[in-house]
């Protein structure tokens, strides 16, 4: 072989190693941020198989706030809480309240227990029955092995579905008054037209005071994967939620609503190589409505949404990709003080039972 044989055969060794090595080192630069392993952890920093609990399935990311303003919600689409230990008492402010009168006669739990319907709704609304116990002015859900000296049973007005209409209404009729003849007392019923009204103006409101804030979070430069956004939201208290793709910061007391939720794309959650699926962007979400103002979720919100996007090299943006500056998200902030006001002066404040089932 001759010399210029030799030469450019190593000539070409050496452009074909760049080439290997510019390919590999874009690829790299381009691959998808990683979690970091820790111990206890399986590769591609998932937690190891016994540990692993999976999130749960929820919608892509949704809309961010606009910068000043508050979002009405169209969706419930954070977490739905966890049932509490004991629901919520009807309330007159949003229930149609109908008594039911047993003349006198005392009534087992498990009387009342039996004679419930097999589904506690009304088209779209919630339906209950409370009783008073003997020696108790206080309403509660029946139960077995106690006495009941009053029965009453009751519809939501409206929620996020919308008002109670006429036909609801007929159907609560029929409900209450089945259930009132199978424990043998009488159903006082109030006017339809007045209720429905009600229902009406009630839904209003609520219309026009419901809320989501959300804030979307856009990758700068390389993509996460979704064990490094959970690996980074971990850090903040996050924890998986019930579906791929959803995480939620829990409320300190068992069975109230998640302070916040966070949503990023399902497939890439879903994926069979998840270390490998590309996500650009993700929503950090509060449900105003659902938390109590004292918790300070706005606060929250936007400690979060700055700590992860230094952390994860990424942006705050509205939903038009556009950055949120700080001086917006506090105007979104005094938006947001005046709807805590005008709540609590309808006695409908922030993550009060009546609040949490209106705005559901």
């Amino acid at each position: 072989m001759s010399t210029l044989q030799v030469g450019l055969a190593v000539a070409g060794g050496l452009i074909l190693g760049g080439v290997v090595a510019y390919n590999t080192w874009n690829s790299r630069r381009h691959a998808p941020r990683q979690a970091e392993p820790a111990p206890g952890e399986a590769a591609g920093g998932a937690p190891a198989p016994e540990s692993w609990i999976e999130p749960g399935l929820a919608p892509a990311p949704g809309d961010a706030a606009e910068p000043g303003r508050i979002e009405p919600v169209l969706d419930a689409d954070l977490e739905p809480p966890a049932p509490p230990e004991r629901r919520p008492a009807l309330d007159a402010l949003i229930d149609v309240i109908t008594p039911i009168a047993l003349d006198g006669r005392v009534v087992s739990g498990e009387a009342l227990l039996a004679a419930l319907p097999s589904t506690r709704r009304v088209g779209s609304k919630p339906f209950a029955v409370e009783a008073q116990a003997e020696g108790s002015s206080d309403w509660e859900p029946p139960r077995a092995g106690r006495r009941y000296t009053a029965v009453q049973a009751g519809v939501q007005l409206a929620n996020r579905t919308g008002a109670l209409n006429e036909i609801e209404f007929s159907e609560f009729v029929v409900k209450a008054q089945r259930y009132a003849d199978a424990v043998g007392g009488a159903p006082e019923f109030p006017d339809m037209l007045h209720e429905v009204a009600r229902a009406r103006e009630l839904d209003q409101f609520a219309s026009q005071h419901d809320a989501q804030l959300g804030f979307t979070l856009r990758a700068r430069g390389a993509a996460w994967s979704p064990g490094f956004i959970a690996q980074q939201a971990a850090r903040l208290g996050f924890v998986p939620g019930v579906v791929p793709g959803r995480m939620v910061l829990p409320a300190a007391e068992a069975g109230l609503p998640p302070l916040l939720g966070l949503a990023f794309d399902a497939q890439a959650a879903l994926s069979e190589q998840g270390e490998h699926a590309s996500v650009r962007e993700f929503t950090l979400q509060l449900d105003v409505p659902q938390v109590a103002r004292q918790e300070q979720a706005f606060e929250r919100l936007r400690e979060a949404a700055f700590a992860l996007a230094e952390a994860m090299g990424g942006v705050i943006t509205d939903d038009a990709g556009q950055p949120l500056q700080a001086a917006m998200i506090d105007s979104i902030g005094r938006d947001l003080e005046r709807l805590y006001d005008t709540l609590e002066q309808h006695d409908l404040a922030a993550g009060s039972p009546q609040a949490r089932r209106l705005f559901s």
